[in-house]
């Protein structure tokens, strides 16, 4: 008896268990899709989890093998849903184009991923055609809507018989595949596994997390083919959180009418998105009768600190969170302490605008070349993560620099932590700026600069400077009938850093360009500037 091992059910942590909760015991809950004409269509977690099933015997039976790749090229809706569910019940993994890029980039990688078959939304088959010419290669072509000369969705589901036996499923078998999106070199693969994907869902319905629940009606705009839109729809499905799917209307007026309507309790997206939301609710006060205390989760680049104020003063919470391709994707959630509650509105704001702590499961650190930095809020070195859905290497093994000898992925984000053990990103590795062997962080400045109130958006950039070696630029996009001058800019930035980080001069723009998620493209302003300072 004392020697006797663990009593505990051996149940593998497998896509089924979501897939079979959501159908048996959230059946009734409502997943509604905005389409491309703008009409709704409703289903239920119920109709979802049983088309999932046809879809993973259809497969099946077409001779689709465990660890094989089905693509998908779509925007988000519950068909979309069908397929994180179906494709991995049929022992394959969901491999997420995004069709934001080049169609040569999204060929290169359909191809490094050897994705055989591919499910394709009708109003994308343009896209899909030029893919196709930049030398994508797949089996077969399966079209969601209208098809074409492609085979119909809805024929491939009915093409299996009701007796097609289903793979039994390994927590260790890759579930979805992801690309990272290729601003160092080629994108890279990231393979996840059930296991890392239903750990990931659970952390993210913890309260000091993501918080989700049965109570919420969660919108993601950000797309499912983004890191399968922050791991959200399988969360949502494993505690019966009702979603809706903005479709391809992702301007602020659509997302606000379903805001409305649908009731929305949690919205999830990048900083652009809910810039533009904070634009028109001020431009359009009253318009919008939205959920009291709605919570917007922002990732892909950090919120600025008067964002978040913004949207206390209209009523919704914006919650900071970090993550990436590698790490499936959320690390970090910034949430204030208890202990901190009473701490004056600056320190609370501060604490906020941070990247926070790492979420249950997940351990990181900071290094520098003396090691691991102290928690002054000051010394800066590279973030590094490990956790049980952290990747461990990429897909072919590329890049294997990447991962340190003691088991830590190297992030390539700079990053310091204070004394309550919140994470304050202040650049990529490839960003910063080294002006005179003194380093300045572009992503501080841009921060800054967006608090000022006649600027909509600010990047950051170093240009090469015949006396400094670099020099930061800054590129600036005002608010609409806003005014200011470059030495106005530069005064609001004095106080809060040291005078050889100011710019030395301000670009006034239409529009930043930005990567596939959102990201201010800084290569090409690199680019584009580099002989401002000659």
């Amino acid at each position: 008896m004392a020697n006797e091992t663990a009593t505990m059910m051996d149940v593998p942590l497998t896509i089924d268990l979501v897939v079979d909760r959501a159908e048996r015991w959230m059946r009734g809950t409502e997943v509604v899709s905005r389409r491309p004409d703008k009409s709704i269509t409703r289903t239920t977690y119920g109709a979802v989890a049983a088309r999932a099933r046809k879809l993973a015997r259809a497969l099946v039976h077409a001779g689709i093998g465990r660890g094989d790749r089905v693509a998908t090229l779509m925007w988000n809706h519950s068909e979309h849903l069908e397929c994180y569910f179906g494709i991995p019940l049929a022992g394959a993994a969901t491999h997420t184009l995004n069709l934001r890029l080049h169609p040569d980039e999204i060929a290169y990688i359909a191809n490094d991923a050897g994705d055989r078959y591919v499910i394709v939304d009708d109003c994308l088959l343009p896209l899909f055609d030029k893919v196709v010419a930049a030398g994508a290669k797949f089996e077969r072509v399966i079209v969601v809507g209208a098809p074409g000369t492609h085979e119909p969705y809805e024929r491939f589901l009915e093409s299996a018989p009701a007796s097609t036996a289903l793979p039994k499923l390994a927590e260790t078998d890759a579930l979805a595949v992801c690309y990272t999106s290729g601003t160092t070199g080629k994108p890279k693969g990231v393979v996840y596994s059930h296991r890392s994907t239903i750990l990931h869902s659970i952390v993210e319905v913890i309260p000091d997390s993501l918080g989700l629940s049965r109570a919420d009606t969660l919108l993601p705009v950000v797309p499912m083919f983004h890191v399968n839109a922050w791991g959200l729809p399988y969360a949502c499905a494993l505690v019966g959180a009702k979603l809706v799917f903005p479709g391809p209307h992702l301007d602020a007026a659509n997302l606000l009418e379903l805001f409305q309507n649908e009731k929305v309790t949690v919205g999830a997206g990048v900083p652009t998105i809910w810039l533009g939301i904070r634009e028109a609710l001020d431009a359009n006060p009253g318009k919008w009768q939205l959920q009291p205390g709605l919570r917007m989760i922002v990732g892909g680049s950090a919120a600025p600190e008067q964002m978040i104020r913004d949207f206390d003063r209209l009523g919704m919470t914006l919650i900071h969170a970090w993550g990436m391709t590698e790490t499936s994707p959320v690390g970090t959630v910034s949430r204030v302490p208890p202990h901190l509650a009473g701490a004056d509105e600056d320190t609370r704001y501060r604490l906020r605008a941070k990247q926070g702590t790492p979420t249950p499961l997940v351990d990181l650190c900071i290094r520098n070349d003396a090691g691991d930095v102290p928690a002054d809020d000051k010394t800066t070195g590279e973030l590094m993560v490990r956790g049980p859905w952290i990747a461990a290497r990429y897909a072919g093994g590329h890049s294997p620099e990447r991962w340190t000898a003691d088991g830590w992925f190297r992030t390539g984000d700079v990053a310091r932590i204070d004394e309550h053990g919140f994470i304050q990103l202040t650049d990529r590795v490839a960003d910063q700026i080294k002006s005179g062997g003194e380093w300045i962080s572009s992503q501080e400045l841009e921060n800054s600069l967006m608090g000022h109130p006649a600027v909509k958006e600010a990047a950051v950039v170093g240009v090469p400077h015949a006396k400094w070696s670099e020099r930061p630029l800054a590129v600036v996009v005002l608010k609409p009938g806003a005014t200011v001058t470059a030495d106005e800019l530069r005064d609001h930035l004095a106080p809060k850093f040291a005078k050889f980080w100011l710019p030395d001069a301000v670009v006034f723009v239409e529009a930043i360009p930005r990567t596939s998620a959102g990201k201010f493209k800084k290569t090409e302003l690199r680019d584009t500037y580099r002989d401002h300072y000659s």
